[in-house]
């Protein structure tokens, strides 16, 4: 039985100026699937041998083999980027010669293209290969994590409270509260993650904050790095609104604060009600 969207192991029945013929297990030798010879790995492959190819559908809805490694197969869960769009749905690349689709029924937020995004790729009606970003039910509960372990994670989604729904090494369902982070989400987005809960089911609570230390020895660095940019001078100081903070800054007041606090016990800065200034 040919598995479409997967690996094979094939005996080679046919040679031909253009390629290999497969055996499909069909009796009529025209169900026999095609290895092209650009799509062979090696050129030393002869009658009788019996080969790993993954088989998808071409452009003509024909099995086609390939002992090129994709990205991704049936089943999988896997980090693609968006190469198209179309009146159909986009397209992504999953390492072959043709794209696969994501139907606009399988699209569950808007898709960039040249951005990454986590699709579960799965056969269609038509045994075709698709992508879809509805990728919930097939993540898994996480069991070898505990508390204060670093893991890196996808953005693959946001609750009506805009806590955001993140993928743990595009495995295990991870969540992270919008108390839990500062600076702005988007669906694809790849995070470096600390574990701060694990719930009862299985998900973990997850925060991209680093230690309050090292959060305010980078922001000491970013704050030098902007005066320096600005001939020593910022109209920022430990008045200035929170908005106005997080949105130059991309950080809470109260890092701020204390980053700039750092710098002038240092001796390094200096502040007044105009803003602060390099000393």
């Amino acid at each position: 039985m040919i598995k479409i969207g997967d690996y094979n192991k094939l005996k080679i029945v046919r040679k031909t100026d253009f390629g290999y013929f497969l055996d499909a297990g069909q009796q009529r030798s025209s169900k026999d699937i095609l290895l092209p010879i650009n799509s062979a790995t090696s050129s030393e492959l002869n009658i009788g041998d019996e080969v790993e190819v993954f088989i998808y559908r071409d452009s003509k809805d024909r099995p086609i083999a390939t002992m090129k490694r994709p990205l991704a197969k049936v089943g999988d869960l896997a980090y693609l980027k968006v190469v198209s769009s179309t009146k159909i749905g986009s397209f992504v690349d999953f390492g072959l010669e043709r794209d696969i689709l994501v139907p606009f029924k399988e699209r569950l937020y808007p898709l960039k293209e040249g951005k990454s995004y986590l699709f579960y790729i799965y056969l269609d009606k038509t045994e075709r290969l698709a992508a879809t970003t509805d990728i919930e039910r097939y993540l898994d509960t996480a069991e070898d994590y505990k508390l204060q372990d670093h893991v890196t994670g996808t953005v693959y989604g946001f609750q009506t409270n805009n806590s955001a729904l993140v993928a743990i090494d595009n495995l295990y369902k991870g969540v992270i509260l919008n108390k839990d982070y500062d600076t702005e989400l988007h669906h694809g987005e790849v995070l470096d993650l600390t574990v701060i809960k694990i719930y009862e089911d299985g998900k973990l609570g997850l925060t991209p904050r680093k230690a309050p230390k090292e959060r305010r020895l980078e922001m000491q660095d970013i704050l030098i790095d902007y005066l320096n940019a600005h001939d020593g001078f910022m109209p920022f100081n430990d008045k200035s609104s929170p908005e106005d903070i997080q949105r130059v800054f991309h950080t809470s007041k109260n890092n701020f604060k204390r980053a700039l606090g750092g710098l002038m016990k240092k001796g390094l800065v200096v502040q007044d009600k105009n803003g602060t200034r390099l000393k």
